[in-house]
């Protein structure tokens, strides 16, 4: 692992706190990024804006709007550079969801095997 994996920041926006707690623990042993939690939608901007994590993992249905918070992400000047992998038990690809997918950097399917995550996370944005 090289020093600039382990400098990592993530943010997890989830409302399920053993999910939170799982991702928190493994990557954090796994890789040694640092891994912020938020559980509704206005904890998950006020640590995107004065975190500035270098990627958001955002839970789609997230206080039933997920969406919602990515496109206020998108539109914050401040947060907007943030890359964003949806993480969701939602299949994205549903006509029925309305979302940019400029605005992603990529999909984490729930569920997801915690051992693989990281490998998802770093191959999903070339780190």
């Amino acid at each position: 692992m090289s020093s600039s994996d382990a400098n990592r920041r993530i943010l997890l926006i989830d409302d399920e706190p053993d999910l939170c707690r799982i991702v928190k623990v493994t990557l954090e042993r796994l890789k040694g990024w640092e891994i912020l939690t938020a559980d509704s939608i206005q904890a998950g901007l006020t640590q995107a804006e004065g975190k500035q994590p270098d990627v958001i993992l955002l839970d789609l249905t997230l206080d039933g709007n997920g969406l919602t918070l990515l496109q206020t992400l998108k539109n914050n000047l401040a947060t907007q550079a943030i890359p964003v992998i949806l993480f969701t038990a939602t299949n994205p690809s549903e006509d029925s969801l309305d979302f940019n997918s400029a605005d992603i950097a990529g999909i984490i399917l729930k569920p997801f095997s915690v051992l693989l995550l990281a490998d998802q996370i770093i191959e999903q944005l070339g780190w």
